[in-house]
Formats: C-alpha cells, structure tokens, sequence
C-alpha cells in the first residue's frame, strides 16, 4: 500500500509541474497531465529495481571516507596535470580489472565511486565474465589499479551487498 501512495504522489507532483510550467488550469491540459503522469509512473514501477539490502552501515561510513579522500587526492593531482606541473609524458588507458562483485546496487555503487573521481572513468562492464573496463587519464601500472579498485572498493563494497 505504501508503495502505490508513492505512485501515486509522483504521479500529482507530475501533474502540478505540468501545470505550473505551462501556466494554465485548462481541462485539455488537466487531461494531458493526466495521461502524461500516469504513463510516467507506469513506466517508473517497470524500471525500478528491487531493493537492495545493506549490511554492514559502519562499512559504508568508512567506504564513503575513503571514497572522499580518494576524490581529493584524485582532483590534486588533476590539477596538476591541467595546470602543467611535471610536464612529463602522461598515457591515458583503459584498463581491465577482473571482479569478483556480481550484485547489480554493488555495481552501481562502484561505478559511481569511480566516475565521481577525476582522472577514472567507467568505460563498460562485461558481466559474463565479471570485467570491469576503466580509462585512467594517467596510466603508470595496469596493476596499481587493479589493486586499488579490488582491496579499496571491490573488498569492501563486497561486504556491504550480500
């Protein structure tokens, strides 16, 4: 019951959005919210995904800090590479990094750990054989980062999604 009351909140958030945007209380555009919010929703319930247990909360904690100071340390050394300190060769790759995580939130986690730091990237994900693509602005070791993302995400995130 909770679930379709959500449904169903969306669905008069949409309606008053369409409303408001275009300034209007006429019945044609009461019907055409209508049909809009409805189709919106039923298309939200389809996509949705099931939900996710989380073990472990003082895990996330810490995997967030870590994450954090991954993200500074990651736009320091960005920084540098724009503004031209250490003006040495720099090779952007992609790299391949085997997993062993097969939940779909841990993926969707990892992967926005990695985007949302400068430098990576998730370039694409192979799930037949659990491979995760990753372009790296400055690429010194293919294993380095093999490394980080297993003990420093993959390790972790493993124990938050059963």
């Amino acid at each position: 019951m909770r679930i379709w009351r959500s449904y169903l909140l969306l669905a008069a958030a949409l309606i008053v959005m369409w409303l408001l945007l275009n300034q209007t209380l006429a019945t044609a555009h009461w019907l055409l919210a209508t049909a809009i919010a409805l189709v919106a929703v039923c298309g939200y319930a389809l996509l949705r995904p099931p939900p996710a247990p989380m073990r472990r909360a003082v895990l996330a904690l810490t995997l967030a800090f870590v994450v954090f100071a991954d993200i500074v340390r990651s736009n320091l050394a960005v920084g540098r590479i724009v503004f031209g300190a250490g003006r040495r060769g720099r090779t952007a790759a992609l790299v391949d990094i085997p997993l062993e995580l097969r939940n779909p939130a841990g993926l969707a986690t990892l992967a926005c750990i990695i985007t949302a730091t400068p430098g990576t990237a998730w370039a694409g994900y192979d799930s037949a054989r659990g491979v995760l693509t990753m372009h790296v602005l400055d690429l010194i070791d293919d294993h380095s980062w093999i490394t980080i993302v297993k003990q420093r995400y993959e390790r972790r995130l493993l124990e938050i999604f059963p």
